[in-house]
């Protein structure tokens, strides 16, 4: 077995030892990584074994007492920070800004505790949250934790047969949830979803617990199983909120992944290796400090949102930004005036927000003090080099570092980074950099499994496992085994992670898409977002998505789905010109059968595109789970698109 050898010519000599100390002796690297971490995560009693491996389920610290609640907030109240702000939330729905400190979040985390156990939750009941961002449901998440019991966080934007899925799979006999939420404005009425949900999925669930929003309406409420939250918290008054010291393997939450790639997968993530994780890549990826006021743009119900909202930032006692609403409502420079308001030191953003940016214009961020922010960090989709350029060169003026990253649901955090912890290296605009201290990672040739070398695009596969990857699939082992670990049999024995990439003679890691997303037009395997990269590098187009379809001479080729800037009209010159540039721009080998101009691209809640259905529409076959998306008019709207293609 060979793995990537990294070059060297990019990274200083200290980066490189710590590196290979990560390959070479991985048990030691990580044990060391815990020791290291004590003065910001405390362990009531220490494990007597660094990693157990009984393939494919693994274990870390073994035998470990913690709890990462205790560490997010008591410890940090011990250490003297109990007057530092711990969270600001701020809504551009409703308008309000809310700050807490890590004191008054303490006394709020023992209040929910408390109540929980008042509500008869106990040590690994699953207990679902359905709620917008914001104090109510990280408080919540936390409680949780500090009890021992495991919160399942689903994403407020959910439909009701995509609740309850997520309650059927996590077996969640209680619920928090809000009467309603609101996107850009409307209303959305949570309770009503929720009822629509255990309708779906009756019997399971013992109580449902609803935070009152609207003073005016009250929400239907079933007698003897749901109660608002004043009467949830008074079920405190008697207990206690102990922290519950937990072995570092027992669950810490559950979380589906994000939908790309047909049905969720429930990914289960624990109190010690994901505590240890999180914090490392915190100091080594994004240098997290006390003093840092982070804005992450995430949502809880995604894992960036777990991980860097939430529990990442508050291990370190810095300030988390929450935000309940979208960049560019009710004003188009929301993220820009929250960023001013609050001092950000540090951003987090998705590509396509980016690009959101990109199209709300220039002058939105030119209106604010952005003066604070030392570096930001993007991740979810590849940072396209025309986004990056634009937010490197045009907002910040090269002033600081724009550094892309790769990650996923099922790793917890970052796996392909620039280091910027531990020393910046050369940013190439649309590569993810290397990988991260203890990933040892390879390219593989699906078929035969031989090691990639420099410019071969094949599939990622990651050696070993680390801290942060999930150990199991919830209730579906067989399944993790299946898809994780025994993909094919060229890769088995490592962790699969479907998405094809390259290596370049430096070590840089250059992502083309998911596996399957990977064109192959006349033997020439050409990935989806190198095209897209390409379109967006027209000055035209702010946003591109683009899917193989078949191609009796080639076999496949490209069809593309581009939204335009404001400013520019749809047109069949622009659609040649478009045309046109991508051939000189990737050459003679890249063929596009056509390019539809539409208003927005199917793409998740967390913010990636989903190319599957728009080769599933293209090819009339079923579209899978869309349960994450975004915008479901974006699906018929790529419908009619594929039409229109078809009839040319």
């Amino acid at each position: 077995m060979t793995t990537h050898k990294m070059g060297t010519g990019l990274v200083p000599p200290p980066v490189k030892r710590f590196l290979d100390w990560a390959k070479e002796d991985p048990e030691g690297f990580w044990e060391d990584a815990a020791n290291k971490a004590i003065h910001d995560i405390y362990w009531f009693k220490k494990w007597e074994k660094v990693f157990s491996w009984e393939y494919p389920t693994f274990k870390w610290y073994v035998g470990g007492l913690t709890n990462i609640s205790y560490n997010c907030v008591d410890y940090n109240v011990k250490r003297g920070r109990a007057g530092r702000a711990a969270l600001i939330a701020e809504s551009g729905e409703t308008g309000e800004s809310k700050t807490v400190t890590y004191g008054q979040l303490l006394t709020l985390v023992k209040q929910y505790a408390a109540a929980l156990k008042g509500l008869g939750v106990q040590k690994g009941d699953r207990v679902a949250i359905y709620m917008p961002m914001g104090i109510e449901a990280v408080v919540a998440m936390l409680a949780l934790a500090r009890i021992a019991a495991v919160h399942v966080v689903i994403f407020a934007g959910f439909s009701a047969n995509a609740v309850a899925d997520r309650l059927d799979i996590s077996g969640a006999r209680f619920i928090l949830t809000q009467d309603e939420g609101s996107r850009r404005g409307k209303p959305v009425e949570l309770k009503k979803i929720i009822d629509e949900a255990l309708a779906i999925c009756p019997g399971q669930v013992q109580k449902v617990v609803v935070l009152k929003r609207n003073k005016e309406t009250p929400p239907p409420m079933q007698q003897g199983r749901d109660i608002f939250w004043e009467e949830f918290l008074s079920l405190g008054e008697g207990h206690t909120a102990e922290v519950v010291p937990v072995e570092a393997n027992e669950p810490l939450f559950m979380l589906p992944t994000s939908g790309t790639t047909a049905k969720p997968k429930v990914t289960v993530q624990n109190h010690g290796g994901y505590q240890i994780y999180v914090y490392s890549m915190g100091k080594w990826i994004y240098a997290l400090k006390e003093e840092d006021v982070w804005f992450c743009t995430s949502d809880i119900g995604w894992i960036v949102g777990h991980s860097y909202n939430v529990y990442g930032p508050l291990l370190f006692g810095c300030t988390s930004i929450l935000y309940e609403g979208t960049p560019d409502y009710p004003r188009p420079d929301m993220w820009w005036e929250i960023v001013e308001r609050n001092r950000a030191t540090g951003l987090w953003l998705s590509p396509t927000g980016v690009r959101g940016l990109m199209k709300l214009g220039i002058e939105q961020a030119r209106k604010h003090d952005l003066s604070t922010v030392e570096r930001i960090f993007c991740a979810g989709e590849v940072l396209n080099p025309p986004a990056w350029q634009w937010l490197q060169e045009e907002v910040f003026q090269n002033k600081i570092p724009v550094i892309d990253h790769m990650w996923q649901t099922e790793t917890s955090g970052p796996i392909f980074a620039n280091p910027y912890g531990l020393g910046l290296l050369p940013i190439k605009p649309g590569s993810a950099c290397i990988p991260v201290p203890g990933i040892v990672a390879d390219i593989l040739d699906e078929k035969d499994g031989r090691s990639l070398g420099p410019g071969e695009k094949g599939v990622v596969v990651i050696r070993r496992p680390f801290p942060g990857l999930t150990p199991t699939l919830w209730g579906e082992p067989e399944r993790y085994q299946a898809e994780y670990w025994e993909r094919y049999p060229a890769t088995k024995g490592a962790y699969y992670s479907g998405d094809a990439a390259y290596w370049d003679e430096d070590g840089y890691i250059w992502f083309a898409g998911r596996s399957d997303e990977v064109i192959k037009i006349a033997a020439h395997r050409i990935g989806t977002i190198e095209i897209e990269s390409a379109l967006i590098a027209h000055p035209a187009v702010v946003e591109a998505g683009v899917s193989g379809v078949p191609d009796e001479l080639r076999g496949e080729v490209a069809c593309a789905f581009v939204v335009l800037k404001p400013g520019y009209e749809p047109s069949e010159e622009l659609k040649k010109e478009l045309i046109e540039h991508v051939r000189k721009t990737m050459g003679a080998i890249v063929v596009i059968r056509d390019i539809e101009f539409i208003k927005g691209l199917p793409k998740t809640r967390s913010g990636k595109i989903m190319r599957r259905v728009m080769r599933a529409l293209w090819t009339e076959k079923e579209i899978g789970d869309i349960s994450t998306i975004e915008e479901e008019a974006s699906v018929e709207e790529i419908r009619e698109a594929v039409k229109k293609m078809k009839q040319t």
